[in-house]
């Protein structure tokens, strides 16, 4: 079985959050009908794992589950909208050894306005404050660019390196995943020059992992443009989707399951003739994603490509055009 390099694990579909640009919370999961923590243990070693929802902490035995993929992944992070400040610290003393990535989409009134939660800005910042005074070294913050929130990437990029805190970037997109079809860029050109300035600033650090971030970036763009993928995509090869149900799915773009989790292995369902089809239909896909998950293992795999690309704007000091 080919090593997976990293796992998104959809833990519920259950939302606090009324989010403009994703509707999830309109179709949740039922509780009991959710992966209970046992299956989790059938899950097989992994590099990195991103534990998401949904809310994750809306799950009574989300610390279970944790203990049990702990085992199982050399890096686990948990993607939040950090509301639930008190259950957040709570599990963060008992697991230091974990991340968390709160989704700030903007300054406060942006922020609540899009996350259609009253004072989720003012919960997400003490969540923050809080996991830090812990002393928890894995800790950002990130924002998901749309028409709606785009002027405030630069603030909020200062405030994450003000606050010493890691910072990650989205761009709005359509998916079975979020029962969202209609999110699109009717003012496009905002959203690329706020990231234009975003990736100058990233340029400018000395730390070199901010360099491959302006990358990054540089693809938010490219996909906003319409443009193809600056790299391949291989999710389904060494990497899943595992959704509240048990279904192994490629990404959150293709809904096509490869098998259940509460019916099969997984190394049965990872080697059988439907996973190797759905592995096809990836290769063909036109939908063109930048997503972080994806892109990560790529630009490992990929490493010259975007060397080449620090190297010309960086230290060559090209201009940034498409």
């Amino acid at each position: 079985m080919s090593k997976i390099s990293f796992a998104s694990i959809i833990v519920t579909y259950r939302c606090n959050a009324r989010c403009h640009m994703c509707n999830t919370w309109k179709y949740p999961s039922k509780k009991e009908e959710e992966l209970g923590v046992d299956m989790y243990e059938k899950l097989p070693l992994m590099q990195t794992v991103n534990i998401t929802g949904g809310e994750p902490f809306l799950r009574d035995d989300l610390e279970d589950l944790i203990a049990v993929i702990k085992k199982k992944t050399k890096r686990l992070v948990i993607s939040s909208n950090g509301f639930f400040t008190e259950r957040i610290l709570q599990l963060f003393e008992k697991h230091r050894d974990i991340g968390i990535r709160i989704s700030i989409e903007g300054l406060p009134k942006a922020n609540d306005d899009l996350r259609g939660i009253r004072d989720g800005f003012d919960h997400g910042l003490r969540t923050l404050i809080g996991l830090s005074h812990l002393g928890i070294k894995d800790i950002g913050f990130g924002i998901t660019v749309s028409d709606r929130n785009a002027e405030d990437l630069i603030e909020l990029y200062h405030l994450a390196k003000m606050m010493n805190l890691e910072f990650a970037t989205a761009a709005t997109h359509n998916a079975f995943y979020f029962h969202k079809f209609d999110n699109n860029f009717e003012k496009p050109d905002i959203a690329i020059n706020e990231f234009k300035k975003l990736i100058n600033e990233l340029l400018k650090s000395d730390k070199v992992k901010d360099w491959f971030r302006a990358y990054f970036n540089y693809g938010l763009i490219n996909y906003i443009k319409g443009n193809p993928r600056l790299l391949p995509c291989e999710m389904g090869l060494d990497s899943f989707f595992l959704d509240p149900y048990g279904k192994i799915l490629p990404c959150n773009v293709i809904d096509d399951s490869m098998g259940n989790l509460k019916e099969s292995l997984f190394e049965e369902i990872w080697t059988s003739h439907r996973a190797f089809e759905i592995r096809n239909a990836v290769r063909n896909c036109t939908k063109n994603c930048w997503m972080i998950g994806s892109v990560s293992q790529q630009m490992k795999k990929n490493i010259k490509i975007p060397l080449s690309w620090i190297i010309k704007h960086k230290f060559l000091k090209k201009e940034i055009c498409l």
